[in-house]
């Protein structure tokens, strides 16, 4: 009986520590948009995507006292930034901050718009009966990543403070897309 006992013992703590997330530990995601795909930056928490629409979503941690940030992946989107930019824009109130920019991405065509201010946010943004809500000193950055045929949108939003240190690894991430 004791013999049976310490194998047991022994395959549970095995399996404990061959499975991360058994331990607390967030098991790696592999994040594919089309044919391109790349791990996610470590402290990205993988959630159940809250809509359809969704295939992959993230929550990143937040700053004493504030809201964490989130990435959310949208595939089959549009994939003429010049289309969905200015919608995007629009979102925020008053005059945000505002930078456009480009990135290199062997197989795709990656635009940025990095907006910083006042973001009127919509859980539905085409719901027209979907709340606003005001969310101050807030920092989005969309990504608009056209494969050949085919488009994947990427939003980091959260409090200023929370983009700011997760940014650096959303654009690392995107470079690593192969």
């Amino acid at each position: 009986m004791r013999p049976a006992l310490v194998l047991f013992a022994l395959t549970v703590g095995a399996l404990l520590a061959a499975d991360p997330a058994a331990v607390g530990q967030p098991k790696a995601v592999t994040i594919k948009l089309n044919k391109l795909s790349a791990p996610a930056p470590a402290g990205w928490v993988s959630e159940k995507p809250k809509y359809t629409l969704r295939s992959y979503q993230f929550q990143l941690p937040g700053e004493k006292e504030s809201p964490p940030g989130e990435v959310i992946v949208m595939p089959d989107s549009n994939p003429k930034a010049e289309k969905v930019f200015p919608g995007w824009k629009a979102s925020f109130d008053g005059e945000p901050v505002v930078k456009e920019s480009k990135l290199e991405v062997k197989g795709a065509a990656v635009r940025l718009l990095d907006v910083t201010g006042t973001w009127r946010y919509k859980e539905r943004p085409f719901d027209k009966t979907s709340k606003t809500e005001e969310r101050p000193d807030y920092r989005v950055v969309w990504a608009v990543v056209a494969e050949a045929d085919e488009a994947t949108h990427v939003r980091l939003s959260g409090p200023k403070a929370v983009v700011d240190k997760q940014y650096p690894a959303f654009e690392a991430w995107l470079k690593a897309l192969k």
